[in-house]
């Protein structure tokens, strides 16, 4: 315990350097006073008016990195397949499409519609791969799991550039959402989207201990007390209104619930009382860098984080899948 205590507070003390990093680096990089002036609302020079443009979408950064960890985390451990992944299982891709649909066919702005639409395509989604998944000998194996998910993914993938490809004034705005990013975001958008968040975050963790009995088998689990079928659904519901309020006001993020949780688990072991918080604290962490690295390397242009994170979760999930042979965790 003292030892995971330790690396929480080490994750707590990186995000507010990291938090600080953000607001600095850009663009144009930031002067120390000009943090300070745009932290206390005096935007009078250009350093100050960046720094409050910056906040929103460090914040941003930090709770969807947060809410794609413990929604990876939450997927793992529900299918107990070391690849499950918002993205690779196609629920991100669900929650895309159907936010596109609302946007196109229905003239849909209202933020909170956004959400709705995208968690409720993320939960068909979601039922559909794991039905697929479970047909045939030996009912939902991680390869089929793994192999449906992405099928699926390339399909929607195809429908969303499909419902898209006619409609240049509506792909042209939301090019940007398609790939992923945290730009251009403001504080309502954020109180919107963070009641859903926290909702999703505290049920996951209220699943924690269930989630340890998963890992054990359904017959071990079984034998514990723990209702298995209770446990595997409101974790699955967690993960994904996680997944499809995330995908909802940042676009599809990519391997952000791969990379975190298989990090985590080699620091602070696989007790999901601790997994999940360590999780939210690293998932924060990566994609405020990835957002930062977006933001240097071609300025004074950007790249979204959602190409950052790609580049560095798939030779990760190259790795997973050599290593490990897709077995079950």
């Amino acid at each position: 315990m003292p030892r995971r205590i330790a690396w929480l507070l080490a994750g707590a003390v990186a995000i507010v350097a990291l938090f600080c990093v953000s607001i600095a680096l850009g663009a144009r990089d930031v002067a120390f006073g000009d943090i300070a002036s745009g932290l206390f609302g005096d935007a009078d020079t250009f350093g100050a008016a960046a720094v409050e443009k910056r906040i929103p979408r460090t914040v941003l950064a930090m709770i969807v990195g947060a809410a794609l960890a413990v929604s990876g985390t939450g997927m793992q451990a529900v299918t107990r397949n070391p690849v499950a992944d918002p993205g690779i299982l196609g629920v991100s891709g669900g929650a895309s499409l159907a936010v596109v649909c609302g946007m196109v066919f229905f003239g849909m702005t209202d933020p909170y519609s956004y959400i709705a639409l995208a968690i409720a395509g993320a939960a068909i989604t979601a039922v559909f791969v794991y039905a697929i998944g479970s047909m045939g000998r030996g009912g939902a194996t991680p390869l089929k799991l793994a192999l449906s998910g992405a099928a699926t993914a390339a399909a929607l993938t195809c429908l969303i550039s499909a419902v898209l490809m006619p409609r240049v004034d509506v792909m042209t705005r939301f090019q940007h959402w398609q790939v992923g990013g945290v730009g251009g975001i403001d504080w309502h958008r954020i109180a919107v989207v963070s009641p859903v968040l926290a909702a999703g975050a505290l049920l996951a963790f209220a699943c924690s201990r269930g989630m340890n009995s998963l890992a054990l088998g359904d017959d071990v689990a079984t034998g514990l007390g723990e209702n298995v079928g209770r446990t595997r659904i409101l974790t699955g519901v967690s993960a994904v209104v996680l997944a499809g309020a995330a995908t909802a006001v940042a676009g599809p993020i990519a391997f952000v619930g791969l990379i975190v949780p298989h990090a985590c688990r080699a620091v602070i072991g696989t007790d999901h009382r601790w997994l999940l918080p360590f999780s939210a604290l690293v998932g924060a962490a990566l994609l405020v860098i990835a957002d930062v690295v977006g933001r240097l390397i071609v300025r004074p242009e950007e790249v979204d984080v959602g190409v950052v994170t790609a580049i560095i979760g798939a030779p990760f999930f190259i790795w997973i899948v050599r290593r490990q042979k897709v077995r079950e965790l």
